[in-house]
């Protein structure tokens, strides 16, 4: 016990020597040092600073190999280096514009030997910074006024540059350069209670980020989109009300003409941080989105049942066909059930592909700017190279898509007025059994429908269109009013904002957006169900790619078009000599299957962002 105890206390005595030894060497190394220089650096003056506080003796700093040397023949010590004892801070400076302009430390950390430490308060920062730099601007802007009163919460300049790993903006590359006039600004509007307790509008960055101008910068693509710093300024950054902001009433023009070009004040009417929810100040956004919710909610809840109950009652009909064929008996049994008719022609197949086309390039370039949070937007917009490109493609879909439009019109008026082989006026035409427009028959084909999916009647046969073509048909109609004139206001919003304010912009966006959720999660549930999915015809139809039925499936499906046509004597019009031939085939199918892929997965993508609370 004896012997434990004399060890600790021949412990404590030795730490005790050694730290009476360190400051008596470092008092000795420092008076000797002062024998000759004395003139530059004063004792007690250096045993204030924080240096001499923390033992720090002028050896360590002024690294001498030979003393004698020094004295006898003036040779200099070895350069001071920071970095000795400041390893961490020196890396960070090291990369910085400081160092590249070598501008080192003793430029801000002024009066070495005397340094103390920095007084607390932000504006201590500030006053080191506007020794070499310019602070006009930023002394009369927000955050300078803040400083200057003594809140802490105002940003200084390290709290947007930093300290010491400070990037020159002028010489970064520009990704960079430009996504800093963001990052600077959302670690702080970022933090809502902070914007509380500050009396500053908390929504703006999340506001952005929902944004087109933030979900590219998002997505890693910020040099043609804009930042906070574009519209707000830099330095010089004011309150709304003041005349000199550059988003005062009297100079949001100019300033969105920076980008622009052709801006009005009525452009400049643009909500840059409209919120939906927030019904009180955005009734008309709130509104709207509202709307184009009921509109997703109720299509999808019709459609989907409708669905889930077509699989269910489909499976079942499978069933009973493979029992009846297992007994040796056909389901139906039809004359020359193999021979081929043709139920689309050559122009209708082409213009299907175009719909296919262009509507697979604009899921492909939306989907990632809808869904900006989520890792395979990120990946998708990599490999087009930027949202400048995928808007590029987004465009060349919208310009297919308006060609196929037009030509479905053309079709129309042809139908309509100029055919002679339809019967009856143009009003008698339009309600007839070959028009896409919906009749009284709808009513009773879903009713049947109904009847068959809960095994109250048989399954319905059909006319030339049924409901849920004549459904899609009309879609496109309502989707070019909806999609196409929102995207044409958001392509060109410079040419619509000379007449219409720029809040109809935010409106655009949403029913652009909300609409385009709708169409892509229609056509790749609903639609991909209907005509490839059901059991009926999994994995794939393919009469919209070669134009072709067989006279079975022509009667089974479509039994009242083809007794309307044998009683007319024409079914032979329509029979197909030569069907078409294997390698047409194979490459549709090939093609065929490949869109419904991507559709497919395109599709659990979306559900698996929107379950993830993305939107």
């Amino acid at each position: 016990m004896e012997k434990r105890v004399s060890r600790w206390v021949s412990l404590g005595l030795l730490a005790a020597f050694m730290l009476l030894f360190g400051a008596q060497s470092a008092l000795a190394d420092m008076e000797t040092c002062l024998e000759c220089h004395e003139d530059v650096v004063a004792a007690n003056d250096f045993m204030a600073s924080v240096h001499g506080e923390n033992e720090i003796a002028c050896l360590d700093c002024h690294a001498i190999a030979d003393l004698t040397a020094h004295v006898d023949e003036g040779v200099l010590p070895g350069p001071v280096d920071c970095a000795s004892c400041h390893d961490s801070i020196a890396e960070e400076h090291a990369g910085s514009v400081h160092a590249q302009n070598e501008v080192g430390c003793v430029d801000c950390h002024s009066g070495i030997h005397t340094l103390t430490p920095a007084p607390e308060g932000k504006q201590s920062i500030v006053n080191g910074c506007s020794n070499c730099h310019e602070m006009e601007g930023y002394a009369e802007s927000t955050h300078g006024k803040a400083i200057a009163e003594g809140n802490e919460d105002g940003a200084s300049c390290a709290d947007c540059h930093g300290l010491h790993a400070i990037t020159g903006l002028s010489t970064c590359d520009v990704k960079v350069a430009r996504s800093f006039g963001t990052d600077a600004c959302i670690t702080c509007h970022g933090d809502e209670e902070m914007m509380e307790r500050n009396e500053v509008y908390g929504g703006a960055v999340h506001t952005y980020l929902a944004s087109y101008h933030g979900k590219s910068y998002r997505l890693g693509y910020p040099e043609l989109t804009a930042t906070c710093a574009d519209c707000h300024g830099s330095h010089d950054i004011y309150p709304e009300e003041n005349p000199a902001a550059t988003i005062n009433i009297e100079n949001r023009a100019d300033t969105c003409g920076k980008c622009h070009d052709g801006s009005t004040r009525l452009f400049s009417q643009f909500y840059a941080h409209g919120d939906h929810s927030d019904f009180d100040n955005y009734p008309v956004l709130a509104v709207t989105f509202w709307a184009m919710t009921a509109l997703l909610v109720g299509t999808f809840s019709v459609f989907w049942l409708h669905s889930i109950l077509w699989m269910i009652r489909g499976i079942a009909d499978n069933k009973e066909k493979k029992a009846a064929l297992a007994a040796g008996k056909a389901h139906i049994e039809i004359p020359d059930g193999h021979r081929v008719y043709k139920r689309f022609q050559n122009y209708h197949i082409f213009m299907h592909l175009l719909v296919i086309i262009s509507f697979l390039i604009l899921a492909l370039t939306g989907l990632p700017l809808k869904f900006s949070t989520q890792h395979w937007a990120q990946v998708m917009m990599d490999f087009y190279g930027g949202t400048a490109n995928a808007a590029f493609g987004h465009r060349i879909g919208a310009c297919i898509t308006f060609v196929y439009f037009g030509m479905a019109i053309v079709l129309s008026i042809h139908f309509l007025f100029i055919r002679k082989d339809i019967p009856g006026m143009w009003l008698q035409r339009l309600f007839g059994p070959d028009s896409l427009m919906p009749n009284f028959r709808d009513i009773k084909d879903v009713t049947g429908m109904v009847r068959w999916f809960l095994w109250k009647g048989p399954k319905p046969t059909f006319e030339r269109w049924n409901y849920w073509e004549k459904f899609d048909f009309i879609a496109v109609f309502w989707g070019m009013f909806a999609i196409g004139g929102s995207g044409l206001m958001l392509w060109f919003p410079t040419f619509f904002g000379t007449f219409l304010p720029g809040w109809v912009f935010n409106v655009a966006t949403i029913v652009h957006s909300d609409e385009a959720l709708l169409a892509t999660g229609f056509i790749f549930s609903v639609h991909f169900f209907n005509t490839h999915l059901r059991p009926e015809k999994f994995p794939m139809d393919f009469v919209i790619f070669n134009g072709e039925m067989h006279k079975e499936e022509f009667v089974e499906e479509r039994g009242d078009q083809w007794k309307r046509y044998e009683d007319l004597g024409i079914t032979e019009q329509f029979f197909k000599e030569k069907p078409s031939s294997p390698i047409y085939g194979l490459v549709l199918r090939i093609f065929g299957f490949t869109a419904v892929a991507i559709g497919v997965t395109l599709l659990v993508l979306m559900v698996m962002a929107i379950l993830g609370g993305s939107h």
